[in-house]
């Protein structure tokens, strides 16, 4: 008699944990954001820059704010992992099992990566709103007291954002982040896969553990390094001001000009450290968290 098909978790609790686990995540990663994101802003337009570097940023952000001021925006974060994480997987999960053959192959490598690009847009759009929140809360304290904006959490920006500037701003700035989201999962499936045949190809590797985290880390810097102009894009629009009844940028494009003309080629990768820093142990995290849920869940649940 053939073994009984072991039971697996329902979609709705993958979803679930996959969200909770980007959430755990960034809970130790946040204050890497909140450097990227200040670095990002430092020396906009014609200003001198306010850090310069990710440490001294960090310094002036305890010194200035306190310990509490390293984590402002967390709830953010927290939200932008709860509606992003989540729904990528979703759409990625979803999508990958419709391209399954009826024989059970799996989609090929560029049809995975087309699923890929195409849930994390999805993610990104649906996660946008609490992207602009999270810009803007972190980017607050580095603004005199009379001109911060002071949302108390990311319900309160949502529902002020909402109310004082529409709808619409909450998806200021979607098209670069969906762009972002793509330029990311093409990258690092692509540096990935190329970084790890090459390790394997120099004999001084095997397929293990060591193997796939020096790969990941090559990727992680790829990654960076692509989608560092986008992102400062994506930062600036999103924190940008009305000034007279007018944006501070028209699109995008304005703003890579701006950046370049005014602040130099190489500004566009600004928060390069702290940005690369927060990709390797977000990555890390959330995948020892999905492996701890997903064995809890088994243990109490599906072996009961």
């Amino acid at each position: 008699m053939a073994d009984a098909k072991p039971k697996t978790s329902p979609k709705a609790i993958k979803f679930l944990f996959g969200g909770l686990a980007g959430m755990g995540a960034t809970v130790f990663v946040q204050p890497l954001d909140l450097v990227k994101n200040r670095m990002q802003l430092s020396g906009q337009g014609s200003k001198a820059k306010e850090y310069k570097t990710s440490f001294h940023a960090v310094t002036s952000i305890l010194k200035n704010e306190g310990l509490g001021g390293i984590y402002t925006g967390l709830s953010a974060g927290l939200l932008r992992q709860a509606t992003y994480t989540t729904t990528r997987l979703g759409i990625y999960t979803i999508l990958f099992e419709k391209m399954t053959g009826a024989d059970g192959r799996p989609p090929n490598f560029f049809m995975k990566a087309l699923i890929g690009m195409t849930a994390g847009a999805t993610g990104a759009f649906v996660g946008t709103p609490a992207e602009v929140a999270l810009i803007r809360m972190t980017a607050d304290g580095r603004l005199p007291p009379d001109q911060r904006r002071g949302y108390t959490n990311v319900f309160n920006a949502l529902v002020r954002i909402f109310r004082e500037e529409g709808l619409t701003t909450l998806w200021r700035g979607c098209v670069p982040t969906m762009a972002r989201a793509v330029v990311v999962n093409a990258a690092q499936l692509a540096s990935y896969s190329q970084s790890k045949q090459a390790l394997l190809d120099s004999g001084y590797f095997g397929d293990d553990i060591l193997c796939h985290f020096c790969a990941s880390m090559i990727s992680g810097l790829v990654t960076t390094a692509a989608s560092m102009p986008v992102d400062i894009v994506k930062t600036r629009i999103q924190n940008m001001r009305m000034i007279d009844g007018k944006p501070e940028y028209k699109n995008g494009l304005e703003v890579l000009v701006r950046v370049v003309g005014k602040e130099g080629f190489f500004s566009l990768w600004k928060g390069f450290t702290p940005y690369y820093a927060r990709l390797g142990p977000h990555t890390v995290l959330t995948f020892i968290f999905l492996e701890q849920m997903n064995k809890q869940y088994k243990s109490y649940v599906l072996d009961r």
